[in-house]
């Protein structure tokens, strides 16, 4: 049964992995690098700050940064070495059936995926802060476009994503439950009345700034991709 799963899995992969297309290449490249995103992280810190007290606000990014740590690590630094899966960039199986993009393989192994489980963790938590179904479906099609793109790119199996995803979920939804915990010790709790403020305390005007920037950030990739695409 586990042999078949594996076999369904690299199927999967061959069907979803790569393209003709110069353009998605370039897109994926750009999608799946940290620092295309470093708008939309600043928008986030920016909106948790304007929206907090100073007290509630740091105990939001450490809780932020130990979701990041707890989700990165477990994927990379206890799963990896353990399960010894190798890429789809590494297994002689397929090896020279993946369409690589610009020659990029990633590490040796990839179980399960840090950049689904890290997206996904984060996406979970901030939906579940921000309690608004628009910022929520934006982080949702943010993780969900990163971690294709590593199926895209060849550096990981869905399976890996899959996982990833779940152990993001988990992880993001633990700590945020911790946070409100450590939180009714922090600052007092207040009801929000007004159509202007999510039921969490945000105001919906930021997060329409945050869905901006993330509009604003495709395009940017797109733009990206268009110009990559002159150079591959």
């Amino acid at each position: 049964m586990f042999e078949q799963l594996v076999s369904w899995d690299k199927s999967l992969l061959l069907e979803l992995n790569g393209s003709d297309s110069l353009f998605f290449d370039g897109l994926f490249l750009t999608v799946t690098q940290t620092v295309t995103w470093i708008p939309f992280f600043l928008a986030l810190i920016y909106i948790i700050y304007k929206n907090n007290e100073l007290r509630n606000s740091l105990l939001l990014l450490l809780i932020i940064s130990l979701l990041i740590v707890i989700t990165d690590q477990f994927s990379s630094s206890f799963c990896k070495p353990l399960f010894h899966r190798l890429r789809p960039t590494h297994d002689p199986e397929i090896l020279y059936m993946i369409d690589l993009v610009n020659g990029y393989r990633g590490g040796w192994y990839g179980f399960f995926s840090s950049h689904a489980s890290n997206t996904f963790g984060l996406a979970f938590f901030l939906g579940l802060l921000f309690r608004n179904w628009k910022s929520t479906l934006v982080l949702l099609c943010w993780a969900s476009l990163s971690s294709y793109s590593r199926i895209y790119l060849g550096v990981h199996f869905p399976g890996d994503i899959l996982v990833g995803t779940l152990c993001g979920a988990v992880i993001g939804t633990l700590l945020y439950f911790l946070y409100l915990y450590l939180n009714s010790f922090i600052c007092k709790q207040r009801k929000y009345y007004s159509s202007a403020y999510t039921s969490s305390g945000f105001l919906v005007s930021d997060l329409y700034v945050f869905q901006a920037i993330f509009a604003m950030t495709l395009v940017y990739v797109i733009l990206m991709a268009v110009y990559l695409s002159t150079k591959f």
